[in-house]
C-alpha cells in the first residue's frame, strides 16, 4: 500500500538572484514523498509564476493525483492524469526515486546511466551594473568557474557584455535574456555576442514571438528555454532554435525529459540541461541526463544558504559525483 504526503519549503538565498523578471530572496519548492511497504522516494519542484504556478496551485494538482498514486498509478498513468509542469515534475521523480531505493541503486544505474566523475555546470551572473557583473564574472573565473552565465535584460546589453570578456576573456560565456528582448535589433545583438564569443543566446524573444528567429542566419547558437517544454514544442521550434533547455519542472518530470531528449537529439537539436532555483534532490533527479547535455547549468543549490541533505558536492562551476 502507498501513502503520499506533500508539502512546500522555503530556503533562503545567500545573495539575490536578479534576472529579466525581478529579483528574489528565497527559493520556494514542493516536496512530494510516496511511501511504499517501508520504502520512500522523494521529488521536489519549484513552482514558476511565468507559468501560472505558484506553492497553492501546485500542491492543489498534487493533490488531485494522490488517491490514483496511492492505489498504485504508475509514471505512465502519471502522465495522463497531470499536464506537463511542476506538480508533475515532483510527483514523477518521487516515483523515479522510490523505484530506484526499491531496486537498491542510484537512479543513473536503474536507467543504465553512466555519469562522468564530474559536470562542468553554468555559475550565473546575475543583473547589475557592468562593473558589478564583471568584478561577479572574474570572482568567480579566480575560483575556478570556467561556464558562465549571463543574465540580462533590454539594457546596457554592449555595456555589460564588454565589461564582462573584457574581466574574463578566457571564460566560456552563454547569455540568458530571459524573454526581455524584442525583434528590431535582435540580429545585431546576435553578431555582439557572436563577435564576443559567446558561445550561446537562450531565449532572446518572448516564447509565441519565435518567427523573428527564422528571418536571420544565426552567428551564434539560440537555445529555446520557455519556447520549450515538451515534445509538443520541438514543431514550432524548427528553422528557429539550435538548441533546447530541458528543465524537468518544465517537462513535468524526468519521464518526459528523457523522451524530449532522445526526440530532440533525433532532430539535430543540442541540448542543454537546466534548473530552477532549487535544492539539490531537484538536481539529483536531473542527473541522468548530464552526459547527453552540450551545456548544464545546474547552479541552483549554490544560490542557497544552506541546501537539503544529503547535498550534492559543488565547488566553483563543477558539480562533484
Amino acid at each position: 500500500m502507498r501513502s503520499l504526503r506533500v508539502y512546500e519549503e522555503a530556503w533562503p538565498l545567500h545573495t539575490p538572484f536578479v534576472i529579466a523578471r525581478g529579483s528574489r530572496s528565497e527559493a520556494k519548492v514542493v516536496v512530494v514523498e510516496i511511501e511504499e511497504d517501508g520504502v520512500k522516494g522523494i521529488g521536489e519542484c519549484t513552482p514558476y509564476p511565468r507559468y501560472g504556478e505558484s506553492i497553492v496551485s501546485v500542491m492543489a494538482q498534487v493533490t488531485t493525483a494522490c488517491d490514483a498514486l496511492e492505489a498504485g498509478a504508475s509514471r505512465e498513468m502519471l502522465q495522463l492524469l497531470l499536464p506537463a509542469g511542476a506538480a508533475r515534475n515532483a510527483i514523477d521523480c518521487a516515483l523515479w526515486d522510490l523505484a530506484a531505493r526499491r531496486a537498491q541503486k542510484s537512479l543513473s544505474a536503474l536507467l543504465g546511466v553512466t555519469l562522468p566523475t564530474s559536470v562542468t555546470t553554468a555559475q550565473t551572473v546575475v543583473i547589475g551594473t557592468p562593473d558589478q557583473m564583471a568584478n561577479s564574472a572574474k570572482t568567480l573565473w579566480q575560483t575556478g568557474a570556467r561556464l558562465l552565465k549571463v543574465k540580462l535584460d533590454d539594457h546596457l546589453i554592449s555595456e555589460r557584455m564588454f565589461a564582462i570578456r573584457a574581466a574574463v576573456p578566457e571564460a566560456t560565456l552563454i547569455v540568458d535574456a530571459n524573454e526581455s528582448w524584442r525583434s528590431d535589433g535582435l540580429a545585431a545583438r546576435c553578431q555582439l555576442l557572436a563577435d564576443l564569443n559567446v558561445a550561446m543566446l537562450e531565449q532572446p524573444l518572448p516564447a509565441g514571438e519565435d518567427e523573428a528567429l527564422a528571418h536571420f542566419i544565426h552567428p551564434l547558437p539560440i537555445c529555446a528555454d520557455e519556447s520549450c517544454h515538451t515534445r509538443d514544442s520541438l514543431p514550432g521550434l524548427a528553422g528557429r532554435y539550435d538548441m533546447v533547455n530541458i528543465k524537468l519542472d518544465k517537462t513535468g518530470g524526468l519521464t518526459e525529459a528523457l523522451a524530449l531528449a532522445a526526440e530532440a537529439s533525433a532532430q539535430g537539436y543540442g541540448l542543454m540541461l537546466g534548473c530552477m532555483l532549487c535544492t539539490s534532490r531537484a538536481i539529483a533527479a536531473a542527473l541522468p541526463l548530464t552526459p547527453q547535455a552540450r551545456f548544464a547549468d545546474l547552479d541552483g543549490p549554490t544560490w542557497l544558504a544552506v541546501d537539503a541533505k544529503p547535498s550534492l558536492r559543488f565547488s566553483s562551476g563543477t558539480l562533484h559525483l
